[in-house]
């Protein structure tokens, strides 16, 4: 299930699919991870590049509610968007999102609306990821009047002016919305959006449950693959297997998502100090163990790609697999790296602990069989979800599988999981390295992109020679999907896109 439908608290992806339907941001990303009007038609950004400017729709209505007079829902303006921005850092919001803004925007006179159509956004310094961050889940456009009338209840009591007005919520089991009737979208024919009439959205407990019922036709398309039905119905190069074809369609969508193994590297830290991982090294070696290739063949059923080209993803234009060189599957090179480390048969490595939650055990025993074939014993423990993060923000977890998904489509969202000045997260691994830093410094100020994306390479190779990650593999999302389904695009953010969505039965 999902805990809320408040924006401010939209930090995983299951929320922000939910809110994805009923409210709208400034501006979005479109298939291309480009970035698009939505409540802005237009923008102008300062020559310092530190004061943008926004033109608004004027034909925008909020869904309508009887927190509004009449129960009518009234036309957004721009003070609707300082109120929602201005939410998410006021402190007794507590937004899970406030992160967005710190350090960033002037907070005195960050949000500024100049007359009804026309917003103002005052940065402290450039950042070019700024228009990403406009279009997270977090900066959804919400009225007023909905907050001060709900209250705490406005989590489960959504108003925006998004494609799909809220219905009910059976908190656990269904979430269901219709079409918004004064929607301002149209397709390039001039029809309405959205197609859909209304969108249920079911929540279970297990995966298996939820395939079981898209199999038996209760449900229109399913995220992802129980593990235990991947093998009836993917072959091992991620096709659908000959009795699945023509009864679902297989949508394959490459995201930003990078899967990986976090060291933590704080040489300060207790949990270093006596460990084999000091050594980077050893580090290296482990790189070049992981043959990533048979994992995504056997584990994976080739869903995803092997991540042997750095830390970023592929999908972003900043990325050139020919600039930045990972580690290839090298037990040879690897043996060497231990030898050359001072280890042997007479002095084998000590064994080192790596944690790990349930879905991911087998992909963790994988990688460890591969380590001790090289003389790196390693033992994996299964903790649940939430020990995990605990330990990891706490820098108590000195080996850990970790995920880092785009928060927007730009490569400084995954680098800032190495600057040092940041705290974990986005820093889980506590790593500290002062030619690095410099880089970021530079590239949060660099105005060209062919500039910035140079930056970006350099900074990623850095990562990836210190290794105070294994990546693992560059993630790809998969839905499975009934065939009376038309138009279901999801996109390399993965999230929910049902505007042009239709049912065709």
């Amino acid at each position: 299930g999902i805990a809320t439908l408040d924006p401010a608290f939209a930090k995983n992806q299951s929320i922000m699919w939910a809110v994805h339907q009923l409210y709208n941001t400034l501006v979005e990303i479109d298939s291309q991870l480009n970035i698009v009007p939505s409540v802005a038609s237009s923008w102008d950004i300062s020559p310092d590049r530190t004061t943008y400017t926004f033109h608004l729709r004027t034909n925008i209505y909020f869904h309508d509610d009887a927190c509004f007079p009449g129960g009518k829902g009234r036309k957004m303006v721009a003070d609707d968007i300082v109120y929602s921005l201005s939410r998410i850092i006021d402190k007794s919001t507590a937004s899970s999102g406030a992160w967005i803004f710190n350090n960033r925007v002037d907070t005195v006179q960050a949000f500024t609306a100049l007359n009804d159509s026309t917003f103002q956004l005052r940065l402290l310094r450039p950042f070019h990821p700024i228009m990403g961050i406009l279009s997270m889940q977090y900066c959804s456009i919400i009225p007023r009047e909905a907050v001060a009338a709900y209250g705490k209840d406005f989590r489960r009591h959504p108003v925006g002016t998004g494609p799909f007005r809220f219905i009910s919520w059976d908190e656990g089991e269904a979430l269901i919305m219709h079409k918004n009737n004064r929607y301002w979208e149209t397709d390039q024919q001039g029809r309405a959006l959205p197609y859909l009439d209304a969108v249920k959205v079911s929540f279970f407990d297990n995966k298996a449950t939820e395939f079981l019922q898209f199999r038996q036709g209760k449900l229109s398309f399913v995220n992802d693959i129980d593990p235990s039905f991947k093998d009836e119905i993917l072959t091992k190069q991620g096709e659908l297997r000959p009795d699945w074809k023509g009864r679902i369609q297989l949508k394959k969508t490459p995201y930003l998502n990078t899967e990986y193994f976090g060291i933590l590297t704080d040489a300060n830290n207790p949990l270093l100090q006596q460990s084999p991982l000091a050594a980077k090294a050893i580090r290296q070696a482990m790189n070049y163990a992981l043959n990533r290739k048979q994992l995504m063949m056997y584990m994976r059923n080739s869903i995803g790609i092997p991540a042997e080209s750095g830390f970023v993803p592929g999908g972003l234009p900043s990325r050139n697999v020919e600039l930045v060189k990972g580690y290839p599957y090298d037990p040879v090179k690897a043996r060497k790296l231990l030898t050359e480390a001072g280890f042997s048969d007479q002095k084998p490595v000590p064994a080192v602990k790596l944690l790990t939650i349930p879905i991911y055990a087998d992909i963790a025993s994988f990688a460890a069989r591969q380590w001790q074939e090289i003389g790196i014993p390693v033992q994996v423990e299964v903790i649940q979800k939430s020990l995990l993060l605990e330990q990891t923000a706490k820098s108590q977890a000195l080996f850990f599988r970790g995920s880092w998904i785009a928060d927007y489509p730009d490569a400084e969202n995954y680098m800032a999981m190495f600057y040092s000045k940041n705290p974990a997260p986005p820093n889980y691994t506590r790593y500290h390295n002062a030619a690095f830093d410099q880089l970021y410094e530079k590239a949060l100020l660099e105005t060209n992109d062919s500039l910035r994306y140079q930056l970006y390479r350099e900074m990623d190779q850095i990562v990836i020679n210190d290794a105070p990650v294994i990546p693992i593999w560059y993630d790809m999302a998969i839905h499975l999907v009934q065939p009376y389904v038309q138009s279901f695009s999801p996109n390399a953010l993965n999230l929910l896109e049902l505007r042009r969505t239709s049912i065709m039965k």
